[in-house]
């Protein structure tokens, strides 16, 4: 399965969740939006990921 990850191409296996696709992100400070839609943190395990769609990984920064 082909998807856009915060502008870049990448290939995933075809059954791949929210989730997986987020396990390697901190536990805290992150958001994340498919086709412009927020998904809440309690549905990433739930939410199936489809051959093109565009996920945004958004990441909270603390600074001044």
């Amino acid at each position: 399965m082909k998807l856009t990850v915060n502008g870049e191409p990448r290939e995933l296996d075809d059954a791949t969740t929210l989730a997986r696709l987020l396990e390697d992100q901190p536990a805290r400070g992150v958001a994340a939006a498919v086709d412009g839609e927020v998904v809440p943190r309690a549905e990433w395990t739930a939410f199936r990921l489809t051959d093109g769609q565009a996920v945004e990984i958004l990441t909270a920064v603390q600074g001044g």
